[in-house]
């Protein structure tokens, strides 16, 4: 027999279970008289696969918002796919019907790579309830406090950081989202540059936002292939699949066994890690140890990740909206003025920072498509079928750009937070941070260290264009990347010490 008879023989057996796989899965979503919302054309087999764009697919589906509406249905050969393209509609669902929306999709490629640990990637079961339950403890608004001073010095760290090697601001601005998710949790301080920590961390997670939605790899949309071989045709994925579940093991163990054998016990930089264990030991076995590892490494992957997203379109903003900039400057030294610092304890008197926050994540949030939600049951809403196991996916992205609230969506502006007699006004919720039960638990954390790094940037630099050596403005192009948290890709900007004064503020924070 040739070889190709015997890949004939081996693979046509597949080809035809994926074949009944697509047709069973594609009719047996709707066995009500209802049809389901609105959306493109799928074809037979594939569904709407080839209409989905694998660069910044939030764009494609926000347009397909004007034909559809603010609910789209795709398919995705036998995936039904809901597009929320609205707040009210995402509310609804997600909060109203929280019962019904708050499970996670089914993923292969998550459980290959080995993330199926990640506390908000779980299903909804009473696993992760255990596990959100723990992370809640950890991050919630007022433990979130005690995290104050760590923050405010791996933030002083960045500043000195700035001082002395301006060009290296995109290193040093990944260095301190890092340095301090790995100080609150491990109790690890992490090296300037190329930690090994956190470069491991780093490319962890970068996997993981290249495969974590939907056609991102065959076996999302063909969960049957993740039984075949990795030789085979379509399944090379289970190659990159082992590379990565090797890096995740030890993004997962690594800084844990750290934290275990450094428990720094009674001092301020006492880690989350250790005061588990210290309770553990106290009360006798509390928290089991995967429950921890689990739980530590989703505290860092979150909120490092998204942090260090958010940092990137901050300098791009301000090197390119001077007027902006200043106008926060002004602010901070009218309210803080030139002899020191500012504190956590100033942000309710800093206002335009406040707007500035908000429009910063607004204006490009870091996670375009939220993560996705799943249905646990059929249901109806406004006259349409959404069946059981149905991904759910809120377009952040569509929901930012909503020009009936936020008129010209794609120009920065804080000043549209401010009512007509100068008051801010309430819309100061992040859409990125989710709905619902599901709603992000690190978001408390994650705020403080985005404001706190921003309010301290512009108290002491300038941020601007860099020159060519003509002296002109260098143009920056904003590329953004396509995974799960979107990060504007390198760019140079020039950063200077705004005054002497300044300059010595920040030398001071070393003492």
């Amino acid at each position: 027999m040739s070889y190709l008879n015997v890949l004939l023989y081996l693979v046509a057996p597949s080809v035809l279970l994926v074949c009944i796989y697509i047709k069973a899965a594609s009719i047996q979503g709707n066995l009500s008289d209802l049809p389901y919302p609105p959306g493109p054309t799928p074809r037979l087999i594939t569904g709407n696969l080839h209409q989905i764009p694998a660069k910044q697919p939030w764009v494609t589906y926000t347009s397909w918002q004007v034909t559809y509406g603010d609910i789209v249905h795709v398919r995705i050969f036998g995936q039904h796919i809901i597009l929320v393209n609205s707040v009210k509609i995402a509310s609804h669902l997600f909060e109203k019907r929280s019962h019904i929306y708050s499970d996670r999709p089914s993923i292969p490629m998550l459980d290959l790579i080995g993330w199926d640990f990640n506390v908000g990637l779980m299903p909804y079961t009473e696993k992760w309830r255990q596990h959100r339950r723990l992370f809640q403890q950890c991050f919630r608004r007022d433990a979130s406090k005690t995290y104050r001073p760590i923050q405010m010095t791996k933030i002083h760290d960045l500043l000195r950081g700035l001082l002395s090697r301006p060009e290296d601001f995109i290193a040093l601005y990944r260095t301190v989202a890092a340095a301090i998710i790995m100080a609150v949790v491990y109790g690890y301080q992490v090296e300037p540059i190329d930690d090994h920590f956190v470069s491991l961390a780093e490319k962890a997670v970068d996997k993981l936002s290249n495969s974590a939605f939907p056609g991102a790899a065959a076996v999302n949309a063909l969960p049957i292939l993740r039984h075949l071989p990795g030789w085979l045709p379509g399944c090379g994925f289970q190659y990159y699949a082992a590379e990565c579940r090797k890096l995740t093991e030890e993004m997962q163990q690594v800084p844990f066994e750290f934290a275990k054998h450094n428990p720094r016990e009674g001092t301020a930089e006492q880690s989350i890690v250790a005061t588990l264990l210290a309770t553990n030991v106290a009360q006798g076995s509390t928290y089991p140890e995967k429950t921890m590892k689990a739980v530590s490494a989703t505290a860092y992957a979150a909120g490092s990740d998204t942090t260090v997203s958010s940092l990137g379109s901050f300098f791009y903003a301000m090197a390119v909206h001077p007027e902006i900039q200043k106008k926060a400057q002004r602010e901070i030294d009218d309210v803080i003025g030139p002899t020191r610092l500012p504190e956590f304890e100033d942000r309710p008197r800093l206002p335009y920072i406040e707007a500035l926050y908000r429009e910063l994540m607004r204006w490009k949030p870091v996670l375009p498509l939220g993560v996705a939600h799943a249905t646990t049951t059929d249901d109806i809403y406004e006259g349409h079928f959404i069946p059981k196991g149905a991904t759910v996916m809120s377009n952040i992205w569509a929901m930012t750009r909503n020009e009936s609230i936020y008129p010209e969506p794609e120009r920065f502006d804080p000043d549209r937070y401010f009512t007509a007699d100068g008051k801010l006004n309430d819309d100061d919720t992040v859409l990125a941070f989710g709905f619902g039960r599901r709603i992000c638990v690190g978001r408390h954390t994650a705020d403080a260290t985005v404001w706190a790094t921003i309010v301290s940037v512009l108290s002491t630099f300038n941020i601007a264009q860099a020159k060519d050596a003509a002296g002109n403005d260098i143009d920056i192009e904003p590329h953004y990347t396509d995974g799960l948290v979107s990060h504007i890709k390198p760019f140079q900007c020039s950063i200077t010490p705004r005054s002497e004064s300044a300059k010595n503020l920040v030398q001071d924070t070393e003492n």
